[in-house]
């Protein structure tokens, strides 16, 4: 059974509430081991905020050796002297959630977890905390050299990555290159067959500017930066198409026809995807040799301790881990053995066989 790490995230906002509801959800532990890295004791104060908690067992133990299945499992790694303010920033929240998101990815790393599911924290309070990252994303990137990650929000109806991450709107165009389009295209490509079990993936660019430039009257970063990346991936195998102006494409539904989409900037991207998928829409980090999900939502302050948090994109998260996993297994198994390429492809339409790049 998989064991999936969870972080609690800003003890102030809504991590304990939709992670207690999600795992209140009577299907989730007979799927995998859910581990959550925060404190017992806010754990069991959120608890009793929470109706539908009440037949939740939990073990709190030293280490992910410890675990056991058909309980949730608490390694408290934030202090008991912490409380929860909810609804404030504060150093404790930023502190509480660093602290948290060290643990579990401390246990990533060594192989302890098979997944690891992140609750949100404020990112301005963790910055003030000493951290140096604008997100989990660039954290985890940093915490496995040498691989190119990649922003990929994710939901049954879309999946949309982003080529400049948290990078502020004002620097977007000076941080846009044909080579940053290419190795984010190059992520999502494979992510795309590894993870999600796509053979030929299509994947659509957007412009940058309105109207995706209008043929250079306004703006040539279409022309002169994504067009050649477009051509640079074609020429690597890879199904790329675009530039397209992003309000038509997303406003005639043509996302629909595409397996992904590679957004140029954060809210290009993300005001569409939350807008179509934001109850089950699920934040992927794609290209790093482990599994890390997380709800598509913020800390929630305006609703934390009024058990007004909806949980569907936490157990959303819970529940991409665990395929994601699974996938890569599978496609790891597949495409190191020739032979057993020929037996999944008469067992399966031919749409949807697992291929070698």
């Amino acid at each position: 059974m998989l064991i999936i790490g969870i972080t609690q995230g800003d003890t102030n906002g809504i991590g304990y509430e939709v992670i207690i509801k999600a795992l209140s959800d009577p299907r989730i532990l007979d799927s995998m081991i859910p581990v959550v890295y925060g404190s017992s004791k806010l754990f069991g104060y959120n608890k009793k905020l929470v109706a539908e908690a009440e037949q939740i067992s939990t073990n709190v133990i030293a280490s992910v050796a410890d675990a056991k299945a058909k309980r949730v499992n608490i390694i408290n790694c934030v202090p008991d002297s912490y409380n929860a303010e909810f609804g404030q920033a504060t150093k404790d929240g930023a502190a509480a959630a660093l602290a948290s998101l060290k643990a579990a990815v401390a246990d990533l790393k060594s192989g302890a977890l098979d997944a690891l599911v992140t609750a949100p924290f404020n990112k301005h309070s963790v910055s003030e905390a000493g951290f140096d990252f604008p997100g989990h994303t660039e954290f985890l990137e940093s915490q496995f050299a040498g691989s190119q990650s990649l922003m990929f929000m994710c939901s049954d109806r879309l999946k949309i990555g982003v080529a400049t991450n948290h990078t502020p709107l004002a620097k977007v165009s000076e941080v846009l290159s044909s080579d940053l389009i290419v190795n984010k295209l190059e992520v999502m490509n494979r992510s795309l067959k590894q993870d999600f079990c796509i053979e030929m993936p299509k994947i659509a660019l957007l412009g940058l500017n309105p109207h995706a430039g209008d043929g250079g009257t306004l703006g040539k970063e279409e022309a002169q930066i994504i067009a050649p990346a477009i051509e640079m991936a074609s020429q690597r195998g890879i199904l790329a198409f675009g530039p397209y102006p992003a309000d038509g494409f997303f406003g005639s539904d043509l996302y629909r026809k595409f397996d992904a989409v590679l957004a140029m900037y954060h809210d290009q991207g993300l005001i569409p995807f939350k807008t179509i998928a934001f109850d089950e829409g699920v934040n992927y980090t794609a290209g790093l040799p482990v599994v890390r999900t997380s709800p598509d939502h913020g800390t929630g302050y305006d609703i934390a301790g009024k058990n007004m948090a909806s949980a569907q994109s936490m157990l959303s998260a819970i529940y991409l881990a665990q395929d994601i996993c699974r996938n890569r297994r599978t496609f790891s198994e597949i495409t190191s053995n020739p032979l057993q390429i020929k037996v999944f492809e008469t067992k399966n339409a031919p749409d949807r066989t697992f291929l070698p790049e």
